[in-house]
């Protein structure tokens, strides 16, 4: 066809659907097997079958028989002495954040370790204790064992708090809301429900977790400084601490705070050494053991008693959990669930992408599940992966969970042997440590100006999100920045980029001519796109959209058939493009029920911008539309027939199967 000098042609034949089905050879025939079919097939048992229903839920039967001794070992020994070494000062110092005594954190970093060893399939991070899951289990500990609620009468009148009272009951808290955490993931897992995560957005991951770092912080003032704020819940709880400690802070003792200067300077500036000599070190110098040890000469002071017990075994027995607290953490399990897989699928994938291996997100939930589960009868608390932890077992030479296995040997040495020594640990040095593991957080705050230059969006989410989990707490502020992540996700679709396009002269693009100037249109034709699906919530937008870019200001004239046979005509002003020419039309005195009366009421300029500058046909673009429901259907057969009364051909291009 030629139109105004350009030439255009199509070399090949104009098919339609049917046609396209018949040239194409479209195929009848379903290639699934019938559900009756499929389900036999699930039934039949064979030894091929029994095996690889085997290896997928127990990996390490996989790989372990596998193992190269002369390519492992030496690197999973290494990783393993230095991510031990690693486990035992941030388990004590994270179980504080959990409201629970140094030597839980330890059993936290044993048990656990072990389960995800044989079931996990990430080969690089390190399970256990996290700063965000401690303070997340801390918070629901310290809500239903409260101080108050172990008050006891002191020898000389005044209440005093039974601590061993109220510390069982908090391992028995922590406990049970592990085991229930635990059986979520493990059902979700099951159902192969790993894709849950994926509503997660790495903005509401990171701005979560940095929310939680200022919890974590706030929660450890009192150790730093020795003083005892009043305990506050629920919203703002953060805000209402840290004015109560600023208030509390003439009462600081001073030999405390000195300690954890001392403490914090030394771990900052080793850390640091760590950091920059990474290639050169063969292993890192593991300064947070260094700065703890000297603490045993203090412990040493405890009674004969207790040190009698060093050498006896002090790991604990086999415990079911208390079920009857499941009632009162069941909303708290799940959001533990939920955020401890969303970070340990995260750090696995960033390490699998790296090293060249899959790693299963639906056997990665019933892995963290055992883990959390078998965990919770041995006194443990919910775990996940650390950042830290899993960048030292990598960046050491790590190449399976074997290190896992040493990491917990070294954990296990510590409890059974000087674990009683671990029972009551000066607070102020370990919480310098978990000051200086936040730092990894913190830097997270680096995101606000690099989303504000990329995505504005993903920004306002993160924003929305650490605000929310600032002021609101952890339960709550998880469940604003999903429901918020949510409403930007549907706002999105909902206020798409409508677009006219054109082409680029000597190309076969066709682009936005708005942005582009060299975009130029195609005489007499529209091609009109949308930037996401079209469905019922913004398919009258993309109607009215439509009206708007190709500028349709005439009035169609329709008729109906009255009872006694006459022809009224009627007016569709459905694509009147200024409203205000139609309310200054109807001022003009024009009255009638006659539609040809009505329409020369138009001016002869409204009457020949049918489709301005002539255009006899428009291409919808619906590249970007995946699937379509009945709203859609009808907006599209809507678009076909108005514009079909003016004589305007449309077309669908870029349809999907």
């Amino acid at each position: 066809k030629q139109d105004m000098d350009v030439e255009y042609f199509v070399q090949r034949e104009v098919l339609d659907e049917s046609r396209l089905d018949e040239v194409a050879q479209k195929g009848t025939w379903s290639t699934k097997p019938a559900l009756g079919e499929r389900v036999k097939d699930s039934l039949r048992c064979s030894v091929p079958r029994l095996k690889h229903t085997v290896l997928n839920w127990v990996p390490v039967l996989g790989w372990l028989p596998r193992y190269s001794i002369r390519e492992n070992a030496i690197g999973d020994l290494i990783s393993g002495c230095s991510v031990g070494i690693m486990h035992l000062p941030q388990g004590m110092a994270y179980a504080l954040l959990a409201s629970l005594r140094p030597v839980f954190g330890l059993y936290t970093s044993l048990y656990p370790v072990l389960v995800y060893f044989i079931f996990g399939t990430s080969r690089h991070i390190s399970v256990g204790t996290f700063a965000v899951i401690s303070i997340m289990i801390g918070s629901v500990t310290e809500r239903l064992a409260p101080d108050s609620n172990f008050m006891v009468n002191g020898t000389n009148g005044t209440d005093s708090v039974d601590f061993d009272a109220r510390d069982a009951f908090r391992v028995q808290i922590a406990c049970s809301l592990t085991v229930l955490a635990g059986i979520f993931q493990i059902l979700l897992g099951v159902v192969r429900f790993g894709f849950v995560v994926t509503y997660l957005s790495e903005p509401l991951v990171r701005g979560y977790t940095t929310g939680s770092a200022c919890h974590v912080c706030v929660s450890q003032l009192k150790y730093l400084f020795g003083v005892s704020p009043a305990r506050f819940a629920g919203p703002l709880s953060l805000i209402y601490t840290l004015v109560d400690i600023c208030r509390l802070l003439p009462l600081t003792k001073v030999p405390e705070l000195v300690v954890s200067l001392v403490a914090l300077a030394v771990l900052i500036v080793v850390k640091e050494i760590n950091a920059c000599y990474r290639q050169k070190l063969p292993l890192p110098i593991p300064i947070e053991l260094i700065v703890v040890s000297p603490l045993f000469g203090v412990s040493s002071v405890l009674p004969f008693s207790l040190i009698l017990q060093v050498c006896s075994p002090n790991s604990p027995a086999p415990r079911a959990p208390d079920a009857t607290l499941f009632s009162q953490v069941i909303g708290d399990a799940f959001a533990v669930a939920i955020v401890g897989y969303a970070i340990n699928i995260s750090l696995g994938k960033t390490f699998a992408l790296k090293h060249g291996y899959k790693v299963d997100s639906n056997q990665e939930l019933v892995a963290l599940g055992l883990s959390n589960t078998v965990g919770g009868f041995f006194q443990c608390y919910s775990v996940t992966s650390s950042l830290s932890r899993s960048l030292v077992q990598e960046s050491t030479g790590g190449k399976t969970q074997v290190a896992g296995v040493i990491s917990s040997i070294i954990v296990l040495i510590t409890v059974l042997k000087i674990g009683a020594l671990f029972e009551d640990l000066p607070k102020a040095v370990l919480s310098t440590i978990v000051f200086v593991n936040l730092k990894g957080m913190f830097k997270q705050l680096m995101d606000v100006p690099m989303l504000w230059k990329t995505n504005k969006v993903d920004l306002l989410v993160w924003l929305v999100t650490f605000t929310s989990t600032v002021l609101l707490n952890l339960d709550l502020g998880l469940a604003v920045s999903i429901g918020f992540s949510m409403l930007a996700f549907i706002f999105r679709t909902q206020l798409p980029r409508y677009s006219i396009l054109g082409r680029v002269p000597d190309t076969d693009l066709y682009l936005d001519t708005d942005t582009y100037k060299e975009a130029k249109e195609i005489p007499g034709v529209k091609i009109f796109r949308s930037s996401t699906t079209i469905y019922y919530t913004n398919a009258e937008m993309y109607l009215e959209a439509l009206q708007e870019k190709v500028c349709v200001r005439v009035a169609l004239r329709l008729s109906e058939t009255s009872a006694n046979g006459n022809r009224k005509g009627q007016v569709n002003w459905a694509y009147q493009h200024d409203t205000t020419t139609l309310d200054s039309d109807s001022d003009t005195g024009c009255q009638g029920d006659d539609s040809i009366n009505q329409v020369s009421c138009c001016s002869d300029e409204e009457r020949g911008m049918a489709c301005e500058s002539g255009t006899h046909s428009i291409i919808l673009d619906i590249s970007t539309t995946s699937f379509v429901d009945t709203v859609t259907v009808n907006t599209l057969k809507n678009i076909f027939r108005d514009f079909g009364a003016i004589e305007v051909d449309i077309y669908l291009a870029g349809c999907q199967g």
